[in-house]
């Protein structure tokens, strides 16, 4: 079983929970429809992974705001890539079949290390850059759907388990991963980062 790190200490996810078209922005570069209700998936274990590595695929990086759960409320916070098929994710959507096969493959899910989430929610901010470069930015302001409202929507239907991941979205700036870029990922709080993690994809 794959494991993530919270506070210095391995922690075991049962399942990664991610929400869909969360920012109104995403949507658009991708020429898809606002959600009349929220657009929730699940990852199994087996995608979570510490590397970024490129497959034979094109594969899509989506860095969100990612959380970690403890007694049914969010403890942890981190930046996870939600990696995408995104080839075969728009044939699966056009013909109506789950996206599974596109979101949930093994190492799909790689999230750097865990800290406590501050006090103020609203003040936590994400950046992702590549090669030095600022490609995507986003904050609570900005979600359709804030992490309050998702951890309730989850929980009306799913059980979530104390270790358990949920992902918020990406904002835009969506991109393909290629071989030898360096990524690296900041979680700011009132303009200071209180985490920062580096790959570099092989």
């Amino acid at each position: 079983m794959e494991t993530i790190n919270f506070l210095g200490q391995p922690i075991m996810p049962s399942k990664v929970v991610c929400i869909g078209r969360n920012y109104v922005e995403h949507i658009q570069e991708l020429g898809n429809e606002i959600p009349e209700e929220m657009v929730i998936f699940v990852k199994p274990n087996s995608a979570i992974s510490a590397q970024l590595r490129t497959r034979l695929e094109q594969i899509h990086y989506e860095a969100e705001l990612s959380f970690l759960v403890e007694q049914g409320r969010f403890v942890g916070v981190a930046v996870g890539l939600d990696l995408t098929n995104r080839t075969l994710q728009t044939k699966l959507r056009n013909k109506g079949l789950p996206w599974e096969r596109a979101k949930g493959f093994d190492g799909s899910a790689v999230f750097s290390d865990f800290v406590a989430i501050p006090e103020h929610l609203d003040d936590i901010s994400f950046e992702l850059t590549i090669n030095g470069e600022l490609i995507q930015h986003g904050d609570i302001n900005l979600m359709m759907n804030k992490p309050d409202a998702i951890l309730q929507e989850i929980q009306q239907f799913m059980t979530l388990v104390d270790g358990d991941i949920v992902m918020t979205g990406t904002p835009k700036g969506v991109g393909e991963l290629k071989r030898g870029d360096r990524y690296k990922a900041e979680i700011c709080y009132q303009g200071k980062a209180i985490m920062t993690q580096e790959w570099q994809i092989k």
